[in-house]
């Protein structure tokens, strides 16, 4: 079983126990969180699309940490012009523990 959840604007495909990488929300680890923002939901036997979402479904999942991201190196430079610019960006990510997917 599976389920497409929509979270902060993204888009993840999710199964019991995984763990994903979630844009950073709002939270302590330890703490539950619950995402009804459910696009499609698949079970062995049947798949439900919603029409924008599956009404009744929804994905408990657990924070288990705050992390960040590779580093994204930006370097600008003009040449002959004696300018050069080094910059650096780490993304930070909510790793999130996927408990359990309700169905309708």
């Amino acid at each position: 079983m599976y389920a497409i959840v929509e979270i902060a604007g993204k888009q993840f495909k999710v199964k019991q126990d995984q763990y994903i990488y979630a844009p950073k929300m709002e939270g302590a680890s330890g703490t539950e969180v619950t995402f009804d923002q459910v696009l499609l939901l698949e079970d062995q036997t049947d798949i439900q699309i919603g029409m924008p979402t599956v009404r009744g479904a929804s994905v408990i999942g657990k924070v288990v940490d705050h992390v960040k991201g590779d580093k994204v190196i930006v370097f600008k430079k003009k040449r002959r012009k004696g300018y050069k610019k080094k910059n650096g960006h780490r993304q930070a990510y909510t790793q999130v523990l996927i408990d359990k997917i309700l169905k309708p």
